[in-house]
């Protein structure tokens, strides 16, 4: 009477881990704060997630680096610098050797804090694309 109760365990907990979410990459976001957060910055980079690079690229041997710097010159002109390095993993921790890097640069004149902030994310979606792209290519 107990094997089909054990059997019906083991089939529900591999059921779940079936249906478990991919592992993500571990990104590290070094932005100015008010431009740009640890969460958004994951929410790009996992936007889009290839599982051929996850594979090409194993999430326990490779992270990201992403940074988002700038702000207002005194014109009110939102000047962004968007940037996403891959970097091996060390453990829990990334080591600063960066086997692929990516920057993309942008300018609005005349805007509010909201449309830089949305030139920032844009700028950094394009460079995490740009990292992908190359990594994909080769």
């Amino acid at each position: 009477m107990q094997a089909p109760r054990l059997f019906a365990a083991l089939l529900l907990s591999c059921a779940g881990q079936a249906f478990a979410a991919a592992p993500a990459y571990l990104v590290v976001d070094h932005s100015t704060e008010i431009l740009m957060n640890q969460a958004k910055a994951q929410t790009l980079w996992d936007a889009d997630l290839s599982p051929k690079l996850a594979k090409l690229y194993p999430v326990k041997k490779w992270g990201f680096v992403t940074e988002v710097e700038g702000g207002f010159d005194n014109d009110k002109n939102c000047v962004i610098t968007a940037r996403t390095m891959m970097m091996p993993r060390n453990g829990k921790t990334l080591s600063f050797k960066p086997a692929k890097t990516a920057t993309t640069y942008g300018v609005q004149s005349a805007s509010s804090l909201e449309q830089c902030q949305a030139l920032a994310k844009t700028k950094l979606s394009e460079s995490i694309s740009a990292v992908r792209s190359a990594l994909l290519k080769n």
